[in-house]
């Protein structure tokens, strides 16, 4: 195993090229492929650095993996690459109309809850996968068309936001269900 790829960032580990529309299932395969020169299980009865050094890499291949495969965390990681400063914590400014949506929204997400309505979950759900589309879309066309980092970094914010109003329609139907 060669320490050198722990140099490398999570697209040249992958041999992917760096941007936002990426090719998934070559991320795929290239992530079995390294899993299965470096897995653990491969060094079970080699010597303990070489066991370290497997366990190390493993770790590695899968924060890269995790990182690439999520849109959110995938942006996130070109923007750093290009030197913008995410600091989404400290940066929550948005504009007015996005968040009079988030709240019309999760005013709709409480009233199907309290109906305990799976339909009206489902249509919210849709309605939330076509805006989660449309921002990749143009995450898509912001990163890796025109390089337009500051706008990216809204649009990260804004997708945000929406992956976790997807975590409480989630937590809403395990409420109907129980």
């Amino acid at each position: 195993m060669v320490m050198e790829g722990f140099k490398q960032n999570h697209f040249e580990l992958f041999g992917l090229a760096p941007g936002f529309g990426l090719d998934e299932e070559r991320l795929e395969q290239a992530y079995r492929e390294i899993q299965a020169r470096v897995h653990p299980d491969r060094f079970a009865h080699a010597g303990e650095a070489e066991r370290r050094a497997s366990m190390q890499w493993t770790t590695r291949v899968n924060e890269a993996y995790r990182t690439l495969k999520s849109s959110v965390a995938r942006a996130r990681y070109l923007l750093e690459l290009n030197g913008v400063d995410v600091a989404f914590e400290t940066h929550t400014k948005m504009p007015p109309q996005f968040l009079l949506q988030q709240m019309e929204l999760r005013e709709a997400l409480e009233a199907a809850q309290e109906a305990k309505d799976a339909t009206a979950l489902a249509a919210l759900r849709k309605d939330l996968d076509g805006a989660r589309r449309a921002l990749e879309d143009e995450l898509a066309r912001q990163l890796d068309g025109g390089h337009d980092y500051r706008s990216a970094a809204e649009s990260v914010r804004k997708l945000m936001f929406l992956e976790k109003l997807d975590a409480e329609i989630d937590a809403a139907y395990e409420v109907i269900e129980a």
